[in-house]
């Protein structure tokens, strides 16, 4: 299957050996390599490789979890590419430098037989030098008189370049057409810097604050990291993220690519396309590329993919699968501040013709989403799950093991559960209560009480932040999508903090910071002092005085938040946490 891959796609069957490949743009040239790398290094191992590890779809789902294995069998590669020609002195990383014979064209008008092959066999000993001694005889045998080069080599190059540690490059050369003009290449990681600066930008951190710096690096780590695609995994992949942040900050045309032995995923960063909000423009756009099993619950879009010929695998029913992602800047202001990325776009890819399925929610379903949950509540959930980097779980057989994956799930799941309809959290509800309230397991819960306890943290946590998200619409007179009058959105907001106020028995402090925060915004808006608070009874109509009291009412609530959290924060320091 995987030698007929894109044998239909347009412009890629032309792209054979015997035919000159001419790529001029960084578009042409993306294409052009998602074909071969998804067809030699995603394609070619599911076929080769006994029980090769499919991705899970919630692997691609942000936030990304660490890795749980490292698959030695497995390609493994980075790559970055440039829309023009390599300046070796000035480039800002280093590399072992190949020429195209178009590099020297003046020579070639002299003597074209002897210069060509100098350049050709310069490539080969360049090349040779830096790939493992029992590979020499292969490659020599394939490429010995051959522009290795060359474009319509990539397909038989990949090989050899999986089998180096370092980045191979692609760029333009003298005639600007693109060719392999580098590899071995070390992509540089600035990761101290670009750390701290980001701790500083988005006030997590201050200039001097060892306390503050130590409490929030690794939420503003894996915040970083995430913005571009990965979470905190291995040099290569955290290399390629900060080398794209350089390029992308010099405003490069470029494309860094890598795939991870133990991530089975191909990770695109690139600049942005024309006409993104320029809100987004400072980050590099994020892709994955990856195969992964779709559900079979899913039983129409089964049938369609199916009949269109869109699995590479019809009986484990397998596809290629696109994901573009959007990134989301810090907001100390939201309740889902630790929200770095969402999923923006997916797109299923035909292994055959290449072409792309767009608008089919394959990982985000939430029907799967509650039949997961409903696996992992009655035990027959078989997917590892990594708990707290501590423990691998393969299967929910015990409680024990039950409650760490739901609070795994739940954990990874939050973001989204905080933005379900009051339908789908309606249906999370029941099954959550009917596992974690029933009363045949108050034994089992007792014994694992602070499993029990740690799950019902998280659960509670979730309730809370639902409540508040709707209190940020509230901050801006808005309710499940309407816009709303000032009474009716100071009863509603009252009438939340209220039951939030009994609520935070399970005390998240994060949460009460951002009731205050939302609460102070409400109170101190100019229009409500200015036309209702700072107004006499007498001078007021009905309503007005109704709108008064109310605020009256806000701000003794958030009176009685501001006691809780200082009674909260002076038992804590009192305890010596």
């Amino acid at each position: 299957m995987w030698k007929k891959a894109f044998s239909q796609a347009p412009g890629y069957q032309r792209k054979g050996r015997k035919t000159r490949i001419r790529l001029k743009t960084l578009e042409e040239l993306k294409e052009f390599i998602d074909y071969e790398h998804i067809k030699h290094c995603l394609m070619r191992p599911y076929f080769e490789v006994q029980d090769y590890p499919l991705v899970e779809a919630r692997e691609l789902l942000p936030s990304f979890e660490v890795d749980l294995y490292e698959h030695k069998n497995l390609p493994g590669f980075s790559m970055v590419a440039f829309e023009r020609q390599l300046n070796s002195f000035q480039e800002i990383f280093q590399f072992d430098a190949l020429h195209s014979p178009s590099d020297w064209e003046e020579m070639l008008i002299q003597d074209s037989c002897s210069v060509a092959e100098n350049v050709r066999s310069t490539n080969l000993r360049t090349f040779l030098s830096r790939l493992p001694k029992r590979y020499h005889q292969d490659f020599l045998g394939k490429f010995e008189s051959k522009d290795i080069c060359a474009l319509g080599n990539y397909d038989r190059m990949l090989p050899f370049l999986l089998e180096l540690e370092r980045a191979h490059v692609l760029a333009q050369d003298s005639s600007g057409e693109f060719t392999l003009q580098g590899m071995y290449a070390s992509l540089p990681s600035n990761l101290d810097s670009e750390l701290k600066q980001f701790g500083l930008k988005i006030g997590k951190f201050k200039p001097g604050n060892n306390l503050l710096y130590e409490c929030n690096r690794l939420f503003v780590y894996q915040f970083m990291m995430e913005l571009h695609g990965f979470p905190i995994v291995s040099e290569r992949r955290t290399s390629s993220a900060m080398f794209a942040i350089r390029l992308l900050r010099q405003h490069e045309r470029f494309i860094v690519r890598v795939l991870g032995q133990s991530d089975r995923t191909i990770t695109t960063l690139m600049p942005p396309p024309k006409g993104t909000h320029r809100r987004s423009v400072k980050y590099p756009r994020v892709e994955k590329i990856a195969l992964i099993q779709v559900n079979e619950n899913q039983k129409e879009l089964v049938e369609v993919l199916k009949d269109q010929g869109f699995f590479i695998d019809p009986k484990k029913r397998v596809v290629i699968l696109r994901v573009t992602y959007q990134q989301h800047d810090y907001n100390a202001r939201n309740v889902r501040e630790d929200r770095a990325l969402s999923v923006l776009k997916q797109e299923i890819i035909h292994p055959i013709t290449g072409r792309i399925i767009e608008g089919l929610n394959i990982i985000q379903n939430v029907r799967n989403m509650i039949l997961r949950l409903n696996d992992i509540v009655r035990g027959e959930y078989r997917i590892p799950v990594n708990y707290k980097r501590q423990e691998l779980i393969e299967s929910t057989e015990t409680h024990e093991h039950r409650l760490k994956v739901l609070y795994v799930w739940l954990s990874k799941h939050m973001h989204r559960i905080v933005d379900y309809s009051d339908d789908y959290y309606s249906q999370l509800v029941r099954v959550l209560d009917a596992y974690l309230l029933s009363p045949e397991h108050y034994d089992v819960f007792n014994e694992y009480h602070d499993l029990h306890q740690e799950v019902w943290s998280r659960y509670s946590q979730i309730q809370q932040a639902r409540k508040i998200r709707v209190l940020e619409e509230l901050r801006s007179r808005k309710y499940k999508g309407e816009t709303i009058s000032y009474k009716r959105s100071l009863e509603l907001t009252a009438e939340i903090l209220n039951d939030l106020k009994f609520e935070i028995v399970n005390y998240f402090d994060k949460l009460v910071v951002k009731i205050l925060i939302i609460g102070n915004d409400v109170v101190s808006d100019a229009y409500l002092l200015r036309t209702y608070v700072r107004n006499e009874d007498k001078d007021l109509s009905p309503y007005g005085r109704e709108v008064k009291k109310l605020y009256q009412q806000l701000v003794m609530l958030l009176d009685e938040f501001r006691a809780i959290r200082k009674s909260r924060i002076s038992s804590q320091s009192g305890s010596g946490q």
